[in-house]
């Protein structure tokens, strides 16, 4: 499922349009977004966990060449389901 198909399936289950779906949605994305630049966490209860982590600098190897890159430091966005996610999937 990708964008469109969230905002077409919830604007069938709620009766919204799809523009307002649509607006709601791109709202709470860039919320999210906004809450893990400023280095903060977001927790949604019974779905999982966004937070951001800092991987270190390291040494790897150019597959092509063979010759060894520096890559830097840098901070990822990771998410983390919660427990009842985990069961629903078959997580684990």
């Amino acid at each position: 499922m990708n964008r469109a198909g969230i905002i077409h399936d919830v604007a069938e289950a709620t009766g919204l349009t799809r523009n307002e779906v649509a607006a709601v949605f791109e709202g709470i994305l860039k919320m999210i977004e906004n809450e893990l630049a400023k280095g903060g966490i977001v927790e949604l209860r019974r779905f999982g966990t966004f937070r951001c982590v800092k991987r270190a600098a390291r040494q790897a190897v150019n597959p092509r060449t063979g010759q060894p890159v520096q890559v830097p430091a840098k901070t990822i966005p990771v998410f983390k389901p919660s427990p009842k996610l985990r069961q629903a999937t078959n997580w684990d």
